[in-house]
């Protein structure tokens, strides 16, 4: 009977403990928190989660504070591990930010580069920074000596059109639509170039050559041109020389002109002159009317003798290129007088002057009226075998001796009577 209420009271007890360790497990779970283990959340959490963790809230066994309360670690449904997962959820965003931050700045500079490589490789040649092959002069890699010539110099070659030219010279800047006065390297190719049958020409009206103006006086200079379409000029500050000679719809150089005075110590100076003087400069911007650019030289020049010249340009300053080698003038020039009073008689220094046609030609037409002018006088420059002996009396002075063999002609008589017109008619 004692065995049996032993037995009994065991196995009531073992029954009461097996009843508590399940209770345990159903509110614990498992010593490391809920069902999900690990790091989570919420109820049932795992190790550093709310509620139920290691540390979590106890319903129902002996180590919790009452049921439903909440120990150290874990007041108020979170623990202390659970803010500071919190924080460093906050520090994981901040790193995040920056990282995003990195980022961005990494996809901009991708983005340049991807820009400058777009502009590389830009199917648009004009943009482009590679050389197209069909542009090539493979004529550039031939120095020209394979047919050579006495006193010919080699050319310098190139096999990608010299576009890189302006690294050979690195002392000089680069021209970049500027006027540089100490010299510089331009890299802009030549451009387009007119047939024979386009080549620009021009002609001055006023002056012509041997004119003589009147001092200080204004006029007009004009000068007629031929296949060239004026009146097509950039700005020369930013542009100068920055852009290839282009041509028109029938094959015409697009450009302009201008004009320069040049003083000179006389019409038959044979120094040069100075290219950084000059008396008068002019850049023409308006198209020719009827073939005819015009350039008003409001206040005139000072008496002197001088030369006025044409430049004739592409848009961009450049002057024009043609074909062939050998061809006309493309300019034209013409030497005048300027005297205080105007007068046709400055036009004597052209009878000295060898060099331009025209003056010649005006010193030819000259001679002749200085010649005349002792015959209208006294006749004393007159060369004697020539002339009768009908000069030697004084003019209108009696007869001349008597030479009965010459009488009967009358015009020894005329002669003797009117020695003026006797020397005239010689």
């Amino acid at each position: 009977m004692k065995t049996a209420s032993l037995f009994v009271a065991v196995s009531l007890a073992l029954s009461v403990a097996a009843a508590q360790i399940q209770q345990d497990n159903r509110n614990n779970n498992n010593i490391f928190g809920g069902n999900r283990g690990g790091f989570g959340n919420n109820n049932n959490n795992g190790f550093f989660g709310q509620n139920n963790g290691r540390n979590g809230q106890n319903n129902q066994n002996n180590r919790g504070n009452n049921n439903n309360n909440q120990n150290n670690a874990g007041k108020n449904n979170q623990n202390n591990t659970g803010k500071n997962t919190g924080s460093t959820g906050k520090g994981a965003t901040t790193t995040t930010a920056a990282a995003a931050s990195t980022s961005a700045v990494a996809a901009t500079t991708a983005a340049g580069a991807t820009s400058t490589a777009a502009s590389g490789n830009s199917t648009d040649a004009q943009s482009s920074l590679t050389l197209d092959p069909n542009v090539i002069a493979t004529g550039f890699e031939n120095d020209g000596q394979d047919v050579p010539t006495a006193g010919q110099v080699a050319s310098l070659t190139s096999s990608n059109n010299f576009i890189n030219f302006c690294l050979t010279v690195p002392n000089l800047p680069i021209t970049n639509g500027k006027q540089i006065t100490t010299g510089s390297c331009n890299p802009a190719p030549m451009g387009a170039i007119p047939s024979v049958d386009n080549m620009p020409s021009a002609k001055f009206t006023i002056p012509k050559n041997g004119d003589t103006l009147a001092a200080n006086t204004p006029f007009t200079i004009t000068m007629a041109v031929a296949n060239f379409e004026t009146g097509n000029f950039v700005n020369a500050q930013e542009n100068y020389f920055a852009a290839p000679q282009q041509l028109n719809g029938q094959g015409q150089i697009i450009g302009h002109s201008h004009i320069v005075v040049e003083s000179l110590t006389s019409l038959d100076q044979t120094t040069p002159t100075n290219p950084k003087v000059f008396a008068y400069f002019k850049g023409l911007n308006a198209a020719a009317v009827n073939g005819l650019l015009t350039a008003d030289v409001t206040a005139g020049l000072p008496a002197g003798f001088y030369k006025v010249s044409s430049i004739n340009t592409a848009a961009n300053h450049q002057p024009v290129l043609v074909p062939i080698a050998q061809h006309g003038s493309l300019d034209d020039v013409s030497y005048f007088t300027v005297s205080d009073s105007g007068a046709a008689a400055s036009a004597a220094p052209p009878a000295a002057s060898a060099s331009a046609s025209a003056v010649a030609t005006a010193a030819t037409s000259a001679a002749p009226a200085k010649a005349t002018t002792p015959a209208a006088g006294t006749g004393k420059n007159a060369p004697k075998p020539p002339v009768t002996q009908a000069p030697a009396p004084p003019a209108g002075k009696g007869r001349a001796p008597p030479q009965p063999a010459k009488r009967p002609t009358p015009p020894a008589r005329v002669a003797s009577s009117r020695g003026r017109r006797s020397f005239a008619q010689l």
